[in-house]
């Protein structure tokens, strides 16, 4: 349950034509996760530790509207994200690192917002993925390899414009643009991206592209903590594309939903191209060597079953195929993800999950593709096994 600590009926305005009302609320809310995590190997050893933001990113945060009449209303959103482990700011320090935006919506014409926040790809194919709703989705644990495709909201954009269509016959559809904020260049670190999905009854789609320019700088490199001549990317699988000129990802999902099961699929198809066109210090030989573009093509298959009211279990699969450039040998990797929540109340769960990886081939590294889950430390072999069990509250 959200508190709601300001709401404010306005003034009723008397005249000869009748009455005019409008009112306006402003609400803090939050949530906070912590719970405890084994790694079956990070960097050779096993790993046992308190972990926070697991199955949802901790988090508080201030949202508002203001009726202005006429089916319009003005908003914003400032969300902050923290360790429940030692209380430190997340997303690099930024303070309004999860989302810091204004904007204006209507039922007829629909939603136009300005700042921080994320892109319209993941807003509507996240929902489709186990790593994006059940699967450790705060953490990680259960996005694809490396977040490659987005979908775990890890990577906001910065100075963005964003516009939502109303639903229009079971149909919407979005668009993004974020400026680069470079002098003298409109395209430099830009970032935009469009989407549309579609349900009716049990069925459900879901359509999106992104591009972004220097990905290693403008997407994966926004926060207050990352470095401007550096490498940002740091999962072991991608870390290689740094040097990228530019990131494009298209996705698609499709949904079947009966009683209490629920069926989704993804695919993704990301591409690192013109690599070795964008100066990146410090990154290895091999890292450096990369020329062309890297490609990952990823699919995911996913099912949840409400057990009870209570108990939701889920499980899903993710084939990942990443071809290396300057014709590397390819990188394969193998994911599976279980997973059971347990609702106290509407506001506290319990939940566990399981995430194991197996990996094969070459990897961005330029060496032996090792199992690298995301949000994890890499293992030093093609395997690695990963157990949560944690709490959750919301407010």
């Amino acid at each position: 349950m959200k508190k709601t600590i300001l709401i404010a009926a306005a003034t009723t305005l008397g005249g000869l034509s009748g009455a005019h009302a409008q009112t306006s609320s402003v609400t803090l809310y939050g949530i906070v996760d912590a719970g405890l995590t084994y790694n079956s190997n990070a960097k050779g050893s096993k790993q046992y530790l308190l972990t926070s933001g697991n199955a949802s990113g901790s988090r508080w945060g201030l949202r508002g509207t203001e009726d202005l009449g006429g089916g319009m209303q003005a908003f914003f959103r400032l969300e902050s994200g923290f360790s429940s482990i030692n209380g430190t700011s997340g997303q690099g320090g930024t303070l309004f690192g999860r989302g810091a935006y204004v904007g204006l919506s209507s039922t007829r014409a629909g939603a136009v917002s300005l700042g921080r926040q994320a892109t319209t790809q993941y807003d509507f194919i996240s929902p489709f993925t186990s790593g994006g709703t059940w699967a450790a989705s705060g953490i990680g644990y259960g996005t694809h390899v490396g977040d490659v495709d987005a979908l775990d909201n890890f990577n906001r954009i910065n100075s963005a414009i964003k516009y939502l269509s109303p639903t229009f016959g079971g149909m919407r559809f979005g668009a993004n643009y974020s400026f680069g904020g470079a002098p003298g260049s409109v395209s430099q670190n830009q970032t935009w991206s469009f989407g549309a999905d579609y349900a009716s009854g049990p069925f459900s789609l879901a359509a999106a592209y992104n591009q972004v320019d220097r990905p290693n700088f403008s997407f994966f490199g926004n926060k207050a903590s990352d470095s401007a001549v550096n490498n940002n990317i740091t999962n072991a699988a991608i870390s290689g594309y740094a040097s990228a000129k530019t990131q494009q990802i298209f996705a698609a999902a499709a949904a079947y939903e009966r009683g209490p099961a629920r069926l989704a699929v993804t695919y993704t198809n990301t591409r690192f191209r013109n690599l070795g066109e964008v100066a990146v210090a410090n990154l290895s030989a091999a890292q450096s060597r990369f020329r062309g573009t890297a490609v990952f093509d990823i699919v995911e298959g996913n099912f949840t079953y409400q057990l009870t009211p209570a108990l939701q279990l889920g499980v899903a699969y993710t084939y990942t195929h990443n071809s290396n450039a300057d014709n590397l040998d390819s990188a394969v990797y193998h994911q599976v993800n279980l997973g059971a929540d347990y609702f106290l109340s509407k506001r506290t769960d319990l939940f566990a999950n399981a995430f194991y990886q197996h990996a094969g081939g070459t990897d961005a590294s330029g060496g032996r593709a090792v199992a690298a889950i995301t949000g994890a430390t890499a293992s030093t072999s093609n395997h690695q096994l990963i157990g949560l069990i944690g709490m959750r509250h919301r407010f």
